[in-house]
């Protein structure tokens, strides 16, 4: 049993339970319609080192999607107040195609399980739309688990 929160999980408010669903139905799956209604035409992604566009982001997915094999996108625990909404997400897939969206390259499959997991904020416009989203993770475990060493284990 996974402690992915379910698309029709009560205990969270409308706008978090549709979070959830466009991971599952345009994020993990290539969907371009869903995905361009649920984002705000002027969408700004905010992650480590990178700001990018709507478009930005929907080749990034993409490119997701054509380097894990079985990738999807869950989220765990959300938090919402007002137009703002926090979450852990979770991505993954089994490494099986290269991977391009690399500051080092293309980056070539080895076979096996990547997780990446993120911690979002999310802003939301004054009509419902996603305007908004800032991205943390851990770049030197992404790396490692690409099969990228940058630096030795301690």
């Amino acid at each position: 049993m996974s402690n992915f929160i379910e698309p029709d999980d009560t205990r969270y408010e409308e706008r978090s339970r549709a979070l959830v669903q466009i991971g599952r139905d345009a994020i993990a799956q290539e969907n371009p319609a869903v995905l361009r209604e649920y984002f705000s035409e002027d969408f700004t992604f905010h992650g480590p080192g990178v700001e990018l566009d709507f478009a930005g982001l929907e080749v990034f997915f993409s490119q997701m999607r054509a380097a894990f094999s079985g990738f999807y996108c869950e989220r765990y625990e959300i938090v919402s107040s007002g137009s703002l909404v926090g979450c852990r997400t979770e991505m993954g897939g089994t490494f099986d195609g290269p991977f391009e969206p690399s500051p080092y390259g293309t980056i070539q499959p080895h076979g096996g399980k990547f997780t990446l997991a993120l911690i979002n904020m999310f802003r939301y416009d004054d009509d419902g739309k996603l305007a908004e989203e800032w991205v943390q993770y851990d770049n030197l475990e992404t790396m490692r688990q690409l099969g990228v060493e940058l630096a030795p284990r301690s």
